[in-house]
């Protein structure tokens, strides 16, 4: 298994200090989910079924007809790579690591490589897996570079893979509104702008052919009936999607400024995380998990990730954590 933020009850044991008393910043979930009503009691009782309006909600809020829900993108990373032959994949690095690790694990060969170096090398990959937004690393493409380089794999019966688990803040960036087209294939979460990871939710997009053979990959069910019952309210209220991206980009802002203020300005972000770049890496997420601050390390490149404070009072104490961790007292404390 692969390390990922949100380990707060391993962190919990580790620092002996109980989970209510610490501030998760460790995931890129947002911290503003939408508010679950109560749930039908036959949502639970009865087995869920694919005409109870779910889909139709999603083509809406996705701008597309062709779409398979699954349990979180998570599923179709790793049914994905069972449909094809052998071949040479390039994936974005660093990015999420699921995305290699399921190919790797299919008995593909995987290249880990920049942005530049696959769009530059594009003829050397039967598939290319891009994150987009990248997690952590922020990169975003343009429609005409991402439908070029579809173009350039589709020719050769190679695939595009599409990550755009962090993009519902900015939709207007998805290949989701445009037709299907043969090698492209687009994977959307609700967890993370909805606040919605424990639904274990998500949605495919791509041909009808493709969606049809992960489908068959997957099973049925996918879904549970309190899950589908939740998104099609969710993926429906538009207002309440619209409040939220306004609130995210503005909060994700407020966070750059105050890492850039302790001397951690962020290299690159999103409306859901900021991504900082330093070689006390390791140093400083100790030396902030001693004050109950949860954040994410990466070690290739060393770098902390750091998700969205909640409130005025999350910001507070992460202003005061940053102050104290970045003292040499801290650090050398962080050491031991």
């Amino acid at each position: 298994m692969l390390e990922h933020g949100g380990r707060l009850l391993r962190a919990a044991r580790e620092y002996g200090r109980p989970p209510e008393d610490w501030l998760d910043l460790s995931t890129g979930i947002s911290p503003y989910a939408w508010p679950v009503p109560p749930i039908p009691a036959e949502a639970w009782h009865r087995l869920p079924e694919h005409d109870d309006g779910l889909i139709d909600a999603a083509r809406a809020y996705y701008s597309t007809l062709s779409l398979l829900p699954v349990a979180g993108s998570q599923a179709a990373i790793q049914a994905l790579p069972a449909l094809r032959e052998r071949s040479r994949v390039g994936v974005l690095s660093p990015g999420y690591a699921e995305h290699a690790h399921a190919w790797r694990q299919a008995g593909h060969r995987v290249e880990p490589a920049s942005a530049t170096e696959l769009f530059a090398r594009a003829s050397s990959f039967n598939v290319i897996v891009l994150m987009h937004p990248n997690n952590p690393g922020g990169e975003c493409f343009s429609q005409e570079q991402l439908l070029g380089l579809h173009a350039s794999l589709a020719r050769r019966g190679g695939w595009l893979v599409v990550d755009e688990a962090f993009i519902d803040a900015t939709p207007e960036a998805s290949l989701c509104m445009l037709p299907a087209r043969t090698g492209l294939v687009v994977l959307r979460s609700v967890g993370k702008f909805f606040g919605l990871a424990g639904a274990r939710a998500g949605f495919v997009s791509a041909t009808t052919d493709l969606l049809v053979a992960l489908r068959e990959r997957l099973g049925p069910w996918t879904l549970s009936g309190p899950t589908r019952h939740v998104l099609k309210l969710a993926l429906a209220d538009s207002d309440w999607q619209a409040q939220a991206r306004e609130q995210l980009h503005a909060v994700s802002t407020r966070l750059s400024a105050l890492l850039g203020r302790h001397g951690l300005a962020p290299a690159a972000g999103t409306a859901l995380f900021q991504w900082c770049r330093d070689e006390r890496a390791p140093l400083l997420e100790r030396a902030l998990a001693r004050q109950g601050v949860l954040v994410r390390r990466f070690d290739a490149p060393a770098s902390l990730r750091f998700g969205l404070p909640g409130d005025d009072r999350a910001f507070v104490r992460l202003d005061v954590a940053l102050e104290h961790a970045l003292s040499g007292e801290a650090l050398r404390e962080s050491t031991r």
